[in-house]
């Protein structure tokens, strides 16, 4: 029989430790003695550390980092004793955490937090002492260790309830980090911690944005690039950390009362059913709780105009030694604060006149940039010679159909932000381009004569218009922009809830046998309205039995116009088209001026938006997209410039490997039963009791098969009769009548 092992002295003294540290937090009175004699063995052995740090003995360091982890257990307990327990650990870590051991630093380090938690110190004195050493110490470990562990008591501290202070008092520190020596290195920890935070939605206000604007105008191209990719993806990764998070938690209750209902029921069982539920429950508070404002960090800057300016002055000029990955992210920054907050920055379009080239590196990353700097603001005479030399170097007959293409679908990026730039000549030549054999050429030059249907017909020849530009333009509602136009806000939706509320007046004077358009309806109309004291309408709250809504009061007249052809003079019919579109305009914005929308008008309202938009996808009415806030928070990409010349003929290597792709490994040649059920097995799904029959022994059912042979007719009748009553009553478990 072998012997026991021995045990050492050490293991001895923490059993020792771990015994009496668990008999003083029963009864801390009684054993204040032993406490203080090994708080003096602690003192001596700091003092003795202190005294030579570096010449220290394996045996003493072990020593000591037992008492530290003795001690620190215990701190809470006798708060006179160890008073200054917290700065001498801070003190060591300070002056030595170069050279000190790698498990007592990691000791000292987790004592100091484990301090935080018992509530010796507060948070901000761990944070202060920690960050120093971050950003001073060699050690990657140590950097690595304390990264960590300052981005956890932060979090901590921000579990409950926002702590404004060391909040302010961190982001404080990073932002002096980060301006005091533009050239350190050590300011890219200042954006790592302040980009996890983000993440993390800990923080989530504009000095957190300010740190980082502060960080790209930094001189180390490091800390330049992780500051400008935050403003280009923090705001993605913060919702897909948000999605991950959510998806976690998922709980599948049916699955869960699946494998009650089969394996045997317990206590426990029970309770993972009950743990299961609370779970649901708090996910569908959580969705039905407000979502709180998570504003993107380009919304959260601080004059945008000044901070895109000096962005470009300082990292694109001819002078800047960045790399071209990081010149082309800061471009991407700019022109994104470009179109967003529709600023004016006029030197970046000659920038780009110099770089329009397709043999230019990253030339399709140059043009979609190009198209999210320009926006209905920018003056049509400084887009218009940019859009000419694309048109020159890339679109022609001798240009490569992806050069031809990706040139094509820039001019409409760009067009779709100012149409005005485009002048027809130009226009005309390039959706001729329509009729190439390119796949990718004819997409391109389509999409750009569709873009120029809807937002400048008339520069398009008759028979390129189409019907329903040609019928716009004829009746007037097409109309051209004029440069500086904005949009007034609106309700979305209000002009389908007008229209409804016109075709119900019509109905209901229909019923009551009154003409439709006459002047009998606005008279009434008008009468409604000055029995209005204070000019505001509101609608009744009586309703019918057949839940049909009632009109107050409209004033406005909006009679379909006659279908039969009539011969009149084309001014006339114009003029009298413009009246109607004003009539209809002027209605609508009564609608939203002068009447209080009552909660059933809201829900009509929701319902008209909703078979709007079903309309829309099921392309039953003509899709108008707003391409110019299309790409407004989420940026253009050079792979949405490059979509179109993706149209060609694949080769066979491609269309192989599309048809693989998704599809389980066939190198062993199995039928598709044998796939499906091998994922099954993976998926740790239960098998049918007729699949459990044919992996049985066969000896295990030579016994009943025999005895089935031997049966009398009279026992087959029963047999059979016994199974049709179990099948009606749910099988052998009465589970109830199968479906």
């Amino acid at each position: 029989m072998p012997g026991k092992r021995k045990v050492t002295a050490l293991e001895k003294v923490e059993a020792d430790l771990a015994g009496l540290q668990y008999r003083i937090r029963k009864d801390p009175a009684a054993y204040e003695k032993e406490f203080l004699q090994h708080w003096q063995q602690f003192e001596a052995a700091h003092e003795k550390f202190i005294a030579d740090p570096v010449g220290a003995d394996s045996n003493s360091l072990i020593t000591f980092r037992e008492q530290v982890d003795f001690i620190a257990h215990c701190a809470e307990l006798y708060p006179e004793i160890t008073r200054d327990f917290p700065s001498a650990l801070s003190d060591i870590l300070s002056r030595h955490h170069a050279t000190l051991e790698p498990t007592l630093r990691e000791k000292l380090v987790s004592s100091l937090t484990m301090l935080r938690r018992k509530d010796v110190v507060d948070s901000t004195y761990i944070l202060t002492t920690l960050f120093p050493i971050l950003i001073a110490t060699p050690s990657k470990t140590l950097r690595m260790l304390l990264y960590q562990r300052i981005l956890s008591v932060i979090r901590d501290t921000n579990a409950k309830t926002t702590n404004h202070r060391v909040n302010r008092t961190m982001q404080n520190v990073l932002y002096n980090l980060v301006t005091a020596d533009r050239s350190s290195p050590s300011a890219i920890w200042a954006v790592k911690i302040t980009r996890e935070l983000w993440r993390r939605q800990i923080w989530t206000d504009a000095k957190t944005v300010d740190i980082m604007r502060q960080a790209s105008l930094a001189q180390n191209e490091k800390v330049i690039h992780a500051a400008v990719n935050f403003f280009l993806g923090g705001d993605k990764e913060r919702e897909e950390y948000e999605d991950d998070s959510s998806d976690n938690e998922a709980v599948d209750i049916k699955k869960v009362k699946h494998q009650l209902g089969i394996n045997k029921k317990t206590k426990k069982s029970k309770k993972v059913l009950e743990k299961a539920a609370d779970r649901v429950k708090r996910q569908e508070r959580k969705k039905n709780a407000p979502h709180p404002l998570n504003f993107s960090a380009l919304h959260l800057l601080q004059d945008p105009q000044g901070f895109s300016e000096t962005l470009f002055s300082q990292h694109l000029n001819s002078k800047s030694k960045l790399a071209l990955e990081t010149k082309l992210a800061v471009l991407q920054l700019v022109t994104r604060l470009i179109g967003l907050h529709k600023l004016i920055v006029l030197s970046i379009y000659s920038w780009f006149s110099s770089r329009l080239q397709p043999r230019e590196r990253n030339v399709t990353s140059i043009l979609a940039s190009l198209a999210q700097a320009t926006h209905s603001l920018v003056p049509p005479d400084v887009i218009e010679p940019l859009i000419r030399k694309i048109a020159d170097n890339f679109v022609s007959e001798a240009s490569a159909s992806e050069v031809c293409s990706a040139g094509l679908n820039a001019i409409r990026e760009i067009c779709a932000r100012q149409p005005l730039a485009m002048n027809e000549t130009l226009l005309q030549d390039l959706v001729e381009y329509r009729k190439s054999k390119d796949k990718g050429v004819m997409m391109a030059a389509k999409g750009l004569l569709s873009l120029y249907r809807e937002k400048g017909a008339d520069m398009l020849k008759k028979k390129d218009r189409g019907k329903e530009a040609a019928m716009g333009l004829r009746s007037g509602d097409m109309k051209q922009h004029k440069y500086g136009e904005e949009h007034v806000g609106e309700i979305e939706g209000l002009e389908l809830l007008a229209k409804w509320k016109e075709e119900q007046k019509k109905r209901k004077r229909a019923e009551q046998g009154l003409p439709e358009d006459a002047a009998d309806g606005a008279k009434m109309d008008d009468e409604e309205e000055a029995s209005d004291s204070d000019g505001w309408e509101v609608a009744s709250t009586d309703s019918s039995d057949s839940g049909e809504w009632i009109r107050v009061s409209d004033s406005e007249d909006e009679a379909e116009p006659d279908t039969k052809k009539r011969k009149v003079d084309s001014e006339d019919a114009e003029g009298e088209d413009k009246e109607n579109a004003e009539d209809e305009a002027i209605d609508f914005i009564k609608l939203a001026t002068s009447q209080i929308l009552t909660p059933a008008d809201l829900a009509k309202l929701r319902e008209l938006r909703m078979e709007a938009g079903i309309n829309k996808e099921m392309g039953s009415r003509k899709r108008k997209q707003d391409i110019e806030a299309r790409h407004m928070d989420e940026g253009l990409t050079a792979e949405q410039i490059e979509a179109p010349s993706k149209l060609r003929k694949s080769t066979k290597e491609e269309r192989i490997a599309l048809a693989k792709e998704g599809k389980p490994n066939r190198e062993e040649h199995k039928s598709s039963t044998a796939i499906r059920k091998a994922k099954k097995e993976a998926e740790g799904k239960s098998t049918t009791n007729k699949e459990k029959a044919r992996k049985k022994n066969f000896m295990m059912t030579f016994g009943k098969a025999k005895s089935k042979q031997k049966r009398s007719l009279v026992e087959t009748r029963n047999a059979l009769k016994n199974h049709v009553e179990r099948s009606k009553s749910g099988g052998r478990r009465r589970n109830g009548r199968p479906r």
